[in-house]
């Protein structure tokens, strides 16, 4: 069971979708317990008004409930997903 699930939500008019999906890469491969997804937000705008995704990208943090403990919009930085993460712990 994972800690911790980033969820992205890029779009094809993301400008820093591949600087985020590897520094999200980057992260989840130094945490075994905190696994990366990516979902089109283009192809599931249900889910994206749903959530409230008003720009890509922006990765949900989720507790292994999946509740939402966070959230970083437009270009991430690590120390942001970093301090999101450490608030489950």
């Amino acid at each position: 069971l994972s800690l911790a699930t980033l969820v992205q939500f890029p779009s094809a008019f993301c400008s820093p979708l591949r600087a985020t999906r590897t520094l999200l890469a980057d992260i989840t491969s130094e945490l075994s317990d905190v696994k990366h997804i990516e979902i089109d937000a283009e192809s599931n705008l249900y889910l994206v008004r749903k959530l409230d995704i008003r720009s890509t990208p922006t990765t949900l943090v989720l507790d292994k409930k999946g509740l939402e403990i966070g959230r970083a919009i437009g270009a991430h930085k690590r120390a942001e997903i970093i301090e999101n993460l450490a608030a489950i712990k």
